[in-house]
């Protein structure tokens, strides 16, 4: 199964988390996050991943995912589709985008946006896959 996701994550407290030799040390406010990723070989794969602490880090996500700050609250998926990119697009006029994050293989500015409240996060990204008139489903972990 392929698709796209959002991470809805949790940071308990301002943070600064190295992210990667390219990104380096980047400071995180306390407040909610979405993380726009897509997976277009295996989604389950990405999401258990995402969802393990034991695993290497490769990606941005993964250093913000494994500061012990950092949560996983809920993702929301859809399948099929790569839209990331019109999902990113959505937000970043929506909530503040944590610059170059996530997104060394597009043009996008940020894959990674804040957001003050988890209900807020939640209806944005909702609204996104319906601006695009796309099926979305939720886990909540």
């Amino acid at each position: 199964m392929k698709g796209c996701y959002c991470l809805i994550i949790h940071v308990k407290r301002k943070s600064e988390i190295r992210i990667g030799s390219k990104l380096g040390p980047m400071e995180f406010k306390r407040g909610i996050y979405v993380y726009v990723g897509s997976a277009m070989n295996s989604l389950e794969s990405r999401l258990k991943r995402h969802l393990s602490d034991d695993k290497k880090l490769h990606w941005h996500i993964d250093y913000l995912l494994k500061d012990d700050n950092s949560k996983i609250l809920d993702i929301i998926y859809n399948i099929d589709k790569k839209v990331e990119c019109d999902i990113s697009e959505f937000l970043k006029t929506r909530a503040i985008g944590v610059k170059n994050f996530g997104c060394s293989d597009c043009d996008c500015e940020s894959h990674l946006y804040y957001f003050k409240n988890r209900r807020e996060a939640i209806e944005q990204v909702k609204n996104a896959y319906d601006s695009i008139a796309m099926d979305y489903k939720f886990f909540k972990k």
